[in-house]
């Protein structure tokens, strides 16, 4: 996608890259009406900043070019089809790549991947006859070499990613290899001062003696390169020795080599597609890292029976063979409404706001980390449900199958690695059929071989189901289940605490159970002349899990604590010849940092009820071509915040911005 045609005139926000050296000499892109809403609002996590010392996975994205509608809209879209990852905690890096010199990622994909602990680089790239004519001016002097990397770690550090793949795949005329030297370290050395636990990543390309030769493997013909930065992505066409020499070549940095795979296949060890983990299984073995390239080939091909199914079994087959590499919670508090981004309702606590196709992928909260095997020995489904309400955001996880009458069934949600030294506060929402309920299973350790299990239910679990041998507590929600009454939704709350002391906090699961598994079969007896299954159906849904220390909730400034202000207003008249507004609203908060905000509901009351129009987590949102009915004299935008507990602030208490309406 290139830029807009005057992208210093306000428009609908998009993410675009830079094409040429000039933009990018000249900074104009910081003068473009984009680049705000282009600034991540998610800092990478403070646990992150270092890499794990330990085999890795990195992730390039290649999605049909980039910039395509599943990220190139800040604000999202209508698209709830588009492409999108949620099994972060399968990889340490996520790489945004497209064919443009300069590939900046969207703000969306840095505020997922961080929100998960996942570092972000964006690409710079040569390639081609117009690759080699960038390289003749960017490796012409030492100077223009120092220049560009100073302006392209300026834009990491500006936009708030994390680094650099540098992919120079053109031929070198000698006298330009000392400036390409000095470029690569420049970079390196400039993003470390500027963004710590930066990453500059090289790919296998040009090698020391300027040809384009991949080599498949670190080697003495690309290790000066390896050595000028923070690691090297091998090309994809390896055998399993070379990854062996690999890790001879690399000493003590073994694991900053990322050996490729192309999902694609073309000529990868293993065959990539549904092979990808063969590839995998080897560099486990080898005790090297991994780079897959393209994981979009499973949305591309359009891989049976559909997206999130196919999705789901490709990355089971990666942790098959790697495991998770990412662990959450971490830190309090801790929420989850499942949220991946994309849906066909939105909701905001239980009431829905929205009820049409929705992409965003700023929105993507935390994950959870379900089992996505292809062959499951159960008869119950475990998945993200996009059809029904959720209670909050765009989707819930639904539980649905038959259960044994006296059975139970429990799967993980979360692999976390939370400490606390306070009671803890867990509150979740599930919404149920019939007699079925749903529990938390929580695990704690106190050290690695001594594992305590809580089960956390809404109502005392039946004898019949003997669990006591199974966990250590069982604890009934505190209250009893509780319903808003001004909700018709369905949605039911529950809360508990504990306090475990001196115990991390390792594992989040539901369980699944009868609320009285003898009434069933009275029931069932009752309705009909046949003999009686031991199977029963179950159907319920998970919408939200918070955990927080007990009586410590979100505090939202009053309204009077926020400076809104309206900026680029423009009327106009939209096809059937009603008045329409565009403005840019911003806010900031007087006293503190808004960074205690998860995020920000946008409404607008023209006339009555207050109306739906987006989400963001920036501290800004365009309204483009908003209809104005006749009569009306004034416009209220209400900016709803969120708390980093998924609390929302009362509407009527939110700072909100005014505008007058011209006659």
């Amino acid at each position: 996608m290139a830029a807009p045609s005057d992208p210093t005139k306000p428009s609908f926000p998009v993410s675009y890259p830079i094409t040429d050296l000039e933009t990018l000499l000249s900074r104009s892109y910081f003068d473009s009406f984009h680049y705000p809403f282009n600034v991540s609002s998610v800092p990478l996590p403070a646990s992150s900043v270092e890499m794990p010392t330990r085999r890795r996975i990195l992730v390039c994205h290649d999605f049909k070019g980039g910039y395509t509608d599943d990220d190139k809209f800040v604000q999202g879209s209508s698209n709830a089809s588009a492409y999108a990852i949620w099994h972060w905690h399968l990889m340490d890096v996520f790489v945004y790549f497209s064919h443009n010199l300069v590939s900046l990622p969207p703000p969306g994909w840095t505020n997922a991947a961080h929100t998960h602990g996942v570092k972000i680089l964006a690409t710079f790239i040569t390639e081609w006859d117009k690759g080699r004519e960038i390289c003749n001016t960017l490796l012409s002097t030492t100077k223009s070499s120092r220049t560009y990397a100073e302006r392209l770690a300026e834009l990491a550090y500006a936009l708030g990613f994390d680094g650099w793949l540098l992919n120079m795949e053109v031929k070198l005329d000698q006298q330009q290899l000392a400036n390409l030297k000095e470029f690569v370290g420049h970079l390196t050395q400039s993003m470390h001062k500027l963004v710590p636990g930066s990453l500059v990543i090289w790919y296998d390309s040009v090698t020391v003696d300027g040809t384009l030769t991949y080599q498949n493997q670190l080697n003495e013909k690309n290790k000066l390169f390896f050595d000028l930065c923070d690691g090297i992505f091998c090309n994809y066409k390896w055998k399993e020795y070379y990854a062996i020499d690999s890790v001879t070549v690399a000493g003590d940095r073994r694991f900053d080599v990322y050996m490729g795979i192309d999902v694609w296949g073309r000529g990868t060890f293993g065959g990539g597609q549904w092979n990808t983990n063969l590839a995998l299984d080897v560099l486990k073995k080898v005790d090297v890292s991994a780079a897959i390239f393209a994981p979009g080939w499973v949305y591309e091909t359009a891989q049976k029976p559909n997206f999130q199914t196919a999705q789901n079994r490709w990355w089971g087959l990666v942790e098959e063979s790697w495991g998770v590499l990412q662990n959450y919670p971490r830190v309090l508090p801790f929420y989850s409404n499942f949220d991946q981004g994309h849906g066909f309702h939105y909701s905001i606590g239980g009431l829905e706001v929205l009820n049409s196709p929705w992409n965003n992928i700023s929105c993507e909260g935390f994950q959870p980390v379900l089992y996505c095997m292809e062959n499951s020995p159960t008869s119950m489904q475990v998945f993200i449900n996009f059809e029904d309400v959720p209670y909050v955001g765009g989707g819930s996880i639904m539980c649905r199958g038959t259960l044994g009458n006296n059975g139970v069934f429990s799967t993980r949600l979360f692999l976390g690695c939370l400490s606390s030294e306070q009671p803890l506060s867990f509150t979740y929402y599930v919404k149920a059929d019939g007699n079925s309920l749903v529990g938390l299973c929580l695990s704690f350790s106190s050290n690695p071989e001594e594992t305590e299990k809580v089960l956390l239910v809404p109502e005392a679990i039946f004898p019949a189901f003997d669990l006591t041998s199974k966990y250590d507590k069982v604890i009934v929600s505190q209250n009893g289940p509780q319903q808003d009454p001004s909700l018709s939704s369905g949605w039911v709350k529950y809360d508990s605490t504990i306090m475990m002391s001196g115990h991390t906090l390792t594992e989040v699961g539901l369980l699944c159970y009868f609320k009285k598994p003898d009434k069933l079969k009275t029931d069932l007896r009752r309705e009909t002349n046949s003999p009686i299954s031991n199977q029963s159906p179950f159907s319920a849904s998970l919408g939200l899990i918070r955990i927080r220390v007990t009586g410590e909730n979100a505090e939202f400034p009053s309204a009077d604590s926020w400076t809104t202000e309206g900026k680029n207003i423009s009327w106009s008249f939209n096809d059937n010849g009603a008045k329409a507004v565009s403005l840019q609203i911003t806010w900031k908060l007087n006293t503190v940092s808004a960074e205690s905000f998860l995020l920000f509901n946008i409404y607008v009351q023209r006339a009555g009820d207050a109306e739906f129009l987006g989400v963001t987590r920036a501290g800004m949102y365009y309204v483009s071509a908003l209809e104005v009915p006749s009569g009306i004299t004034r416009l209220s935008f209400i900016i709803q915040v969120c708390g980093l507990d998924g609390s929302s602030q009362d509407l009527d208490k939110c700072p909100t911005h005014l505008l007058s309406i011209e006659v």
